[in-house]
C-alpha cells in the first residue's frame, strides 16, 4: 500500500559545506516524485537521507506519519534502485532478487513465490536462471527493480537508474519504470539530472539548486510557469530578455524591455510595477505566421543562422536593440520548409500572451 512521505526542515552539512538547506516536501501516496537539479545540488544526498545512508543534522523524515529520521535502513521498508544496478554477477536472476528476502529469513516457499511474482512484474520470469551478464542493460535494470519490489516496500527510491543506458533504451525504460511503479501502487522518489526524463514520467518535480528547493509542481507547471530564471533556464531551452514591469492588471502583466513592450497573460500576479524581471521565451513558442488581428508581442527580426534537422529547424534571430547590440533569439520551426527564409532577411514574429513568461531574477 502506498504511503505519504514528509520531509520537514531538513539540513545536512559536510564539514563547512551546507548540502541541504531547510528542505521541506510533502509527497503524496502513490506519487512518482522527481528530485531534479544540476550536479551538486543536493538531490542524491536527500535521497540517501531518505534511505537511511545519511543522517540529517536537523529536521525530520516521516513515512505514513512515522518518524524514521534515525531508523536504520533495513527497518525503513524502502526499496532502493541504484545507478549501477548492484547485481551479484555469480548469482542467477532469481537468486539476486531473493537476496533481500533471505536476509529477512522468510520461509523458502514464500521466497520462491515472491521472487517469481517480482520477476513476472518486470516481464523476466522466463529468465529466472540466467546470470546478469547474459542480459541487456535494460533487462538488468528491470532485475534491479524486481529486487527492490520483492520486499514489498512502502516506497521505492531510484538513484539515476537510467544513466548507464544508451539513448534508445533510456526512452524505452522511462515508460516501463512508470508503469511498474504505478502497477505496484508505490510511492516513488526518483533522482535525475535529465530534464526530459523528469518531464516525461513524473507526477511532480522538485527543482533544487545549492541545497535549496526552487520550485515544486507538475511538469507542465514548471515548464510553462517557472518561478525564477534558474528554473526557466534549467528546464528546457529558453531565451531571456531583461525588463521592467510597467503595468499589472488582474489578467496581464506589461513589461518594458530594450526590444519593445511585451504583454503576458498572467492572472493574479504577485509582480509589482517597476520590478526588474526577466522574460522567458521558449524557442518553440515563437510564431512566424501573421496573427489574425493587431495583437501585442509583434516583433521584427533578421535571420542570422539556420540549422536544418529534418523534422525541425533551429533558427538564430537578431532583434534590433536601440543603442546596443542586437538581442539574439533562438527559435524552433516544426515541419520546416527548406528555403523559406534567407540569411539576413527581415521577418515578422509574434508571441501569444500566455507564452511570454515573466520570471524573477
Amino acid at each position: 500500500m502506498s504511503v505519504p512521505i514528509t520531509i520537514d526542515h531538513l539540513f545536512k552539512h559536510f564539514g563547512k559545506l551546507t548540502v541541504l538547506n531547510d528542505v521541506s516536501l510533502e509527497i503524496s501516496p502513490g506519487e512518482l516524485f522527481f528530485l531534479l537539479g544540476p550536479s551538486g545540488c543536493g538531490k542524491t544526498t536527500l535521497l540517501r537521507c531518505l534511505a537511511g545512508f545519511h543522517t540529517p543534522d536537523a529536521g525530520t523524515l516521516q513515512i505514513a506519519g512515522k518518524d524514521i529520521t534515525h531508523l536504520p535502513p533495513h527497518k525503513r521498508e524502502m526499496g532502493m534502485v541504484f545507478q549501477n544496478y548492484a547485481l551479484w554477477p555469480h548469482l542467477t536472476l532469481a537468486e539476486n532478487v531473493a537476496f533481500g528476502l533471505e536476509m529477512r529469513k522468510l520461509p523458502s516457499a514464500e521466497i520462491k513465490a515472491r521472487v517469481m511474482e517480482a520477476l513476472s512484474s518486470v516481464h523476466l520470469a522466463e529468465r529466472a536462471h540466467a546470470k546478469p551478464n547474459q542480459l541487456s542493460g535494460g533487462q538488468q535494470q528491470r532485475i534491479a527493480l524486481a529486487r527492490a519490489l520483492v520486499i514489498r516496500p512502502r516506497c521505492i527510491l531510484l538513484d539515476e537508474p537510467l544513466s548507464n543506458l544508451d539513448a534508445k533504451l533510456r526512452l524505452e525504460m522511462r515508460s516501463e519504470i512508470r508503469a511498474i511503479c504505478k502497477e505496484a501502487g508505490l510511492t516513488a522518489v526518483y533522482v535525475t539530472h535529465d530534464q526530459k526524463e523528469a518531464l516525461s514520467i513524473a507526477d511532480r518535480i522538485a527543482i533544487l539548486k545549492d541545497g535549496v528547493i526552487q520550485q515544486v509542481g507538475t511538469p507542465e507547471a514548471i515548464y510553462e510557469r517557472p518561478l525564477n530564471r534558474f528554473v526557466a533556464g534549467f528546464i528546457g531551452e529558453a531565451n531571456f530578455i531583461p525588463g521592467t514591469i510597467r503595468e499589472v492588471t488582474p489578467a496581464t502583466v506589461t513589461t518594458e524591455t530594450a526590444c519593445g513592450i511585451f504583454v503576458s497573460a498572467l492572472e493574479n500576479s504577485t509582480f509589482a510595477v517597476n520590478e526588474r524581471v526577466e522574460l522567458c521565451i521558449r524557442p518553440e513558442h515563437i510564431r512566424f505566421e501573421k496573427p489574425n488581428s493587431d495583437l501585442p508581442n509583434r516583433l521584427r527580426a533578421h535571420f542570422c543562422e539556420t540549422t536544418y534537422l529534418g523534422e525541425v529547424a533551429q533558427h538564430q534571430l537578431a532583434l534590433p536593440t536601440p543603442n546596443a547590440s542586437p538581442t539574439l533569439l533562438k527559435a524552433f520551426e516544426l515541419g520546416p520548409r527548406p528555403g523559406r527564409f534567407k540569411l539576413a532577411e527581415p521577418v515578422n514574429l509574434w508571441l501569444e500572451q500566455q507564452h511570454v513568461i515573466v520570471t524573477r531574477v
